[in-house]
């Protein structure tokens, strides 16, 4: 198993976590922080995580999608488990994630209950994906997670997915939808730090960019009929 941690002004929730996974081999991907966050980032390189940087943000689709490109290079064949380093994902859960994928081949998707989110995140993820299941027919049970497991082969297909923030993971379901590739779940802890204050997810622009491929693959299929 790889652990790919894509990051921007991490805290020391990211060393909790590469604390907890012990001797995996984790993949940083540090999205164009601050300098206030090279401590946390140093201290990290120090466990032994291979740590890649982007001298600017460029979101998370794209710190994602340099952390598969260099692991299909250094790590070829192997699984990746994708998690968010800001205290939501445990490193048992990425364990349990990566094992599923080991025993399936399949992507995998850590899956919260909503009734433990913020208002504000329930609403939003409620919605998108009753969204999803309409214009996919596919029912996933979280769209937004980030606990994601992929098996090897998959990775030179996640490196093509257009996106670069935070419709990229979007775009990785829809595509799997519209592909036909089985999708599995887990079940993981809903754990939201402070109400979520540590979230990057600007509310407006970011979920333009998450419903806005949905509704041009809505379109999409409409003009196939």
């Amino acid at each position: 198993m790889v652990v790919l941690l894509p990051v921007y002004q991490p805290g020391e929730s990211l060393l909790t976590l590469v604390d907890g996974l012990g001797p995996a081999r984790i993949v940083v991907v540090d999205d164009g922080s601050d300098p206030a966050s090279a401590s946390v980032l140093e201290r990290a390189a120090e466990r032994g995580c291979t740590l890649l940087r982007h001298p600017v943000n460029r979101g998370k689709g794209a710190a994602l999608k340099t952390g598969f490109r260099h692991i299909a290079e250094a790590y070829p064949g192997e699984d990746v488990v994708c998690a968010d380093a800001d205290g939501q994902h445990r490193a048992d859960e990425v364990r349990r994630a990566a094992e599923r994928v080991r025993e399936t081949g399949r992507m995998v998707l850590g899956v919260r209950s909503f009734a433990g989110m913020p208002l504000r995140s329930r609403v939003g993820n409620t919605l998108t994906c009753r969204l999803f299941e309409a214009v996919t027919g596919r029912l996933v049970r979280d769209t937004q997670t980030g606990l994601r497991g992929y098996p090897g082969a998959m990775l030179g297909w996640l490196a093509s997915v257009p996106g670069e923030r935070f419709e990229y993971e979007m775009n990785v379901l829809l595509d799997a939808a519209r592909l036909g590739i089985p999708i599995d779940e887990v079940t993981i802890a809903t754990t939201y730090l402070d109400d979520n204050a540590s979230s990057h997810f600007a509310v407006v622009a970011d979920a333009t960019r998450i419903y806005w491929p949905m509704l041009r693959f809505a379109a999409s299929r409409a003009g196939r009929r």
